[in-house]
């Protein structure tokens, strides 16, 4: 979700906008549309942190989450989380932004080790040391990145309230900023890796003619997350002045994201449905007299 940025920094700029939301949030919202990109941002946010839970449930009942999951597809998706938390501090986001960027990598690392994990456990490699230690020195240095950063940047006027993809560039018919080119090409980037990152899962599901061991409720709640969270954006009002062609064609790297993310999810939400019914139907074939 995209917020309006304010030069001043206080509530006094924002007439008939929402004080809860302005306080929480540096969100200005003055009417119903914005209150209601705020609130599905918000919900959005919850999909993607409830997302891997299932996909961590899974994993200890089957045993077989490295040969369920792509690597590539998890690499891919941490690449955009660390994209996004990189950008949160060069947009000097809000704290709950930060925070919620941090989360969003720390699940992502749990993830990955769970990969790693069972990948060892069930082909034991002279490498599970060295990997599992850089994969603790890891969670450690992004639990610590919060606190890295600089306590002056608090005073600072920052950016709206976002979903997922956190940054973004103020919409506006001016010149961009270094700040706002850098944000551009980041969370360019974090759209290009999530995107990709889902093709690797569905040529594993195509070479396995399975889906076994994958927890179908992770890709429903990033469905729903990314639904919701282009939705905020798109009910979000434009700048004063701005045309909505303008304010899409910002927005534009982040819609395409979410968007075609959100394809990509549904072609493995068939591959779900064809395969299990696959299974059920070979699993009720009778069997030939010998």
């Amino acid at each position: 979700m995209v917020g309006k940025k304010l030069g001043s920094g206080n509530f006094s700029s924002c007439p008939n906008g929402s004080q809860w939301i302005w306080d929480v949030f540096g969100e200005c919202a003055q009417d119903g549309w914005d209150e209601a990109s705020v609130g599905l941002g918000l919900i959005s946010i919850l999909c993607f942190a409830a997302s891997t839970f299932p996909q961590y449930i899974k994993a200890c009942k089957t045993g077989n989450m490295d040969q369920a999951l792509s690597l590539w597809f998890l690499l891919g998706w941490i690449g955009g989380d660390s994209c996004n938390l990189i950008g949160s501090f060069l947009a000097d986001q809000l704290p709950l932004q930060t925070y919620t960027a941090v989360y969003y990598v720390l699940a992502d690392l749990v993830m990955l080790s769970l990969y790693f994990h069972y990948k060892f456990k069930n082909r034991p490699s002279p490498l599970s040391a060295p990997i599992n230690s850089l994969l603790l020195f890891t969670l450690g240095l992004v639990c610590a990145t919060p606190l890295l950063s600089s306590t002056a940047s608090m005073a600072a006027p920052r950016e709206g309230f976002q979903g997922r993809k956190l940054l973004s560039v103020e919409p506006g018919n001016k010149p961009f900023t270094r700040q706002e080119i850098i944000g551009f090409v980041i969370g360019s980037i974090s759209s290009v890796l999530y995107l990709f990152s889902r093709l690797p899962q569905i040529h594993t599901n195509f070479l396995r003619k399975s889906t076994q061991g994958i927890s179908y409720s992770l890709f429903a709640l990033v469905m729903l997350g990314n639904t919701l969270y282009g939705l905020s954006v798109l009910l979000k009002n434009p700048e004063e002045g701005q045309s909505e062609g303008s304010y899409v064609l910002h927005h534009l790297p982040w819609l395409v994201g979410s968007l075609g993310v959100l394809l990509l999810d549904a072609i493995i939400s068939i591959q779900f449905l064809v395969y299990r019914n696959a299974a059920s139907s070979a699993e009720h074939q009778p069997l030939l007299p010998g």
